[in-house]
């Protein structure tokens, strides 16, 4: 069970990691050109959704590599699970089904997270 984490949880870091510098560096016109939902937000927000991307992502990796403080581990889980829980409320906002089956997807995965390093497999 402990790789499985691992694997999940280093999956999910690199994701929001990267998606979230992605959110960053790009230019807000050329985001929203291959993503259609920035146009609903400001260059600002989408900023900010990569902030919370990119903390999120290293909060899953970073505390575990490192070994220190690794019971951040699944509190990042935990905030990004919620985070999802926005993004997928916002899928159904916009009638998106398949991007949020994605989301529910990436949702379940970070619960695993939290919930295998809360209770099953803790860091000792």
């Amino acid at each position: 069970m402990n790789i499985a984490l691992w694997i999940v949880a280093i999956v999910l870091g690199l994701a929001y990691t990267v998606g979230g510098i992605v959110k960053l560096t790009w230019p807000h016109e050329r985001y929203a050109a291959k993503q259609p939902w920035a146009h609903d937000f400001s260059a600002r927000q989408v900023n900010g959704i990569g902030v919370t991307e990119t903390l999120g992502g290293l909060g899953l990796l970073l505390p575990g590599l490192l070994d220190i403080a690794p019971v951040l581990v699944p509190i990042a889980a935990s905030a990004m699970a919620l985070y999802m829980a926005g993004a997928a409320t916002e899928r159904v906002r916009r009638n998106e089904p398949k991007e949020f089956l994605g989301d529910l997807v990436f949702l379940a995965a970070l619960l695993f997270v939290a919930w295998g390093r809360f209770g099953l497999v803790p860091w000792v």
